[in-house]
Parts: C-alpha cells; structure tokens; sequence
C-alpha cells in the first residue's frame, strides 16, 4: 500500500502479518540501490552515552517551491519531523546512541515514523501509538531565504495524548542525557508525562537538557507560552535557545546584550546556555566563561531541523566527554562541529532527511576551514 503525496524519498508500506508496517526504499533512493531498513543492533564493544529524546514526532509537509504560501504551493514533499525526534536522528547519525519517547497515531504515518527510527538506528522501545488519535501533521511555508512559518493539524493529535503510566521508565534511567522541549508542556495528559519524566532522569542522575523550541501558534497565549516554557527553566542542566525566544521571553530585551543572558536566564544549577543566531554561529555561557563561535556559510534551503541538527552534534559531543563544559577549547571545537551540522541540514529540505553523518561535517570542515 503506497501512501499519496510527495515525499523527500520515494517509499512503500507494507503490511506485515501483525498489522504493522515495513519502510522500503524505492530503486531511485539514495545510491540507486533497493534497501529494506532493519534496526541494527550495536556493538556491545562500545560503550557510548544514552541520550532519550522526549516529546513529538510528526509529519511536516514542506513545499516544493520556496517563496510561496500555502494556498499557492503546487505540491508538498513529506519528511519527518518534530523536534525531539530530529535531534535523536542527528545523535544517531553522528554515531551516538539515541532514544525516542513519544506517542503517535496508530496509523500509517505512525507506523511510518517509527520505521524511519529503525532506520536511523534510533531505539524507539519508548514510542507508543494511540489507536484513538492521529499523528500530527505540519504545513511549512518556506520564504525564499529558507525561513518557515508554520501551520499544524493536531487538534487532538496522538503526541498531546501520552500518560505518564505509558512512560518507560526503566529506559529514562539508563540514559545519560534526558533532552525535552517544550511544545510537550502545552496541554494534559502530556504535560504530566514530561514533569515525571523530568523527575525520573533528575533523581537517576541524568543531564537534562532543554531547547524550548518556541511554537507560538501551539499555546493558547503569548503569556501561556512564556509561563510554560520557564515553568522548568531552572531544572536544565543545559539550555539551548535563539536570538527570537530570548527577546520572547525577557519581553523585549536585547538578545545580544551579555548582562540580560546572564541576569534574566542563567541559573545558578546550569551548566551550559547557548545562544544560536542562525547563519551568524552560536554563544556559549558557562560559570567560568563566555565567548562566541562563529558561523559557517551555506546556502540555506530550508532551515527545518538547523536547531535540533545543532542539538544534537552538542549532545553527541558532550556524552562523549561530560566535562565538556569545563574546557573552553574543548567547547568551542564541538560547538564548531554543531556549526557545521547545522549548516549542512539547512542545504536540504525537511529535517530528519538532512541530518548528516560526521563524515560528512568532517568533510564539509575541511572544505570550509581549510
């Protein structure tokens, strides 16, 4: 059974005997080869840090031609999406040992999803499907610069709907980095979810790692999103936010202004605060130090999935070395590194699509810095 539509890679779906559903590859896939996807198992040789991603993962419907709105866009490519699930696919393909926990719709896009976890080596033991909701969908406008705007179909959708006696608490407290956003805050039952997960990982002993990924037209305010997403500010052992949502939430304050970074959002238990800035690279606070590393130029298609390919090179790195952020030079190589990532996935539509390997960000550095 083919789903409708354009997509960012040809597929099927078959059906299984227990009603599940097989991801193929078509022939005109990448390297023009036919590849069924399997979960590959990996080596118990070495060990490498656990790092769980919670929240959602959906469908993103991305234009064909960029510059134009929804209405006038001719057709659509599908790609997965959805921020939590993006950054454990970037963790994945850099060679890092990744987790999803979330809920989708016991459907086709469902099944769909969790096969292109498989794919990507992502343990998905912690998804769940609901058969009473849909997978949520996403319309993304892409200006001509690359930049989206967003229209979502998730009212209710299957990731709004997890409960927290669905969590797996036993695979929380084997990760080393517990990551979350914020858009699982929104409404019950998920909310509850994520603050007992929070707590399971905080009482194991896991870093937890917060990118409020702002989506405005998800909460019922400016003032409910603002509430929300500093409900939990103070937990984080490390913060990943942009220019936007620190003008967001400080209510208009300068986004480069060092002394309202530190005054108005870095806590006391943090570790790391990052501030993104697009093409221009990222800036780093820690207790000890502050600087700033610049950006790496690319042509920017769509820039769906920049952040949480950034995200997720700078949680790859730093369960590689958990005193990263002690070291400053230590820091602004893997911060180089999440640069590039994101430089890289912004010459590609969709988001989990344009997750790159690390040879390719080894080789794209080379050409770059040379």
């Amino acid at each position: 059974m083919a789903p409708t539509g354009c997509s960012c890679f040809p597929v099927t779906l078959e059906r299984s005997k227990k009603g599940s559903f097989k991801f193929v590859r078509s022939s005109s896939s990448v390297a023009g080869s036919s590849k069924s996807f399997s979960f590959k198992k990996r080596s118990t040789q070495e060990k490498k840090a656990l790092i769980v991603c919670f929240g959602e993962m959906l469908i993103d419907f991305v234009p064909i031609t960029a510059g134009v709105s929804l209405a006038d866009a001719e057709g659509f490519k599908k790609a997965a999406g959805g921020a939590p699930a993006n950054v454990a696919v970037g963790i994945s393909r850099l060679g890092g040992s990744a987790a999803f926990m979330g809920k989708v719709g016991k459907d086709e896009f469902g099944y769909m999803l969790a096969d292109i976890l498989k794919e990507n080596n992502v343990d998905y033991s912690g998804m769940r499907f609901d058969p009473n909701a849909r997978t949520a969908l996403a319309f993304v406008t892409l200006r001509s610069d690359g930049e989206r705007e967003f229209m979502f179909y998730r009212n209710p959708s299957a990731d709004k709907l997890l409960h927290e006696k669905e969590l797996d608490v036993n695979l929380i407290k084997k990760a080393d980095i517990f990551h979350y956003g914020s858009i699982s805050l929104i409404e019950e039952p998920c909310r509850s979810a994520h603050l007992a997960a929070m707590d399971i990982a905080k009482k194991a002993g896991c870093i937890l790692s917060y990118d409020p990924n702002l989506r405005l037209p998800l909460w019922p305010s400016a003032e409910a999103a603002q509430q929300g997403i500093m409900s939990i500010w103070n937990q984080a052992d490390i913060i990943k936010i942009s220019e936007e949502e620190i003008e967001f939430l400080t209510g208009g304050d300068d986004p480069y202004d060092d002394d309202v970074v530190m005054k108005k959002l870095y806590h006391p238990n943090l570790k790391l605060l990052i501030v993104t800035e697009g093409a221009a690279g990222c800036r780093y606070y820690t207790k000890e130090f502050k600087g700033k590393v610049e950006g790496i130029k690319a042509d920017a298609v769509d820039t769906t999935g920049a952040g949480d390919s950034f995200v997720g090179a700078i949680l790859n790195s730093w369960g590689s070395d958990l005193n990263l952020y002690k070291d400053e030079k230590r820091l602004r190589e893997a911060l180089l590194f999440a640069n590039a990532c994101g430089a890289l996935t912004v010459q590609k539509k969709g988001a989990i699509p344009a997750m790159p390997t690390k040879e390719a960000v080894d080789q794209f550095l080379h050409q770059t810095t040379a």
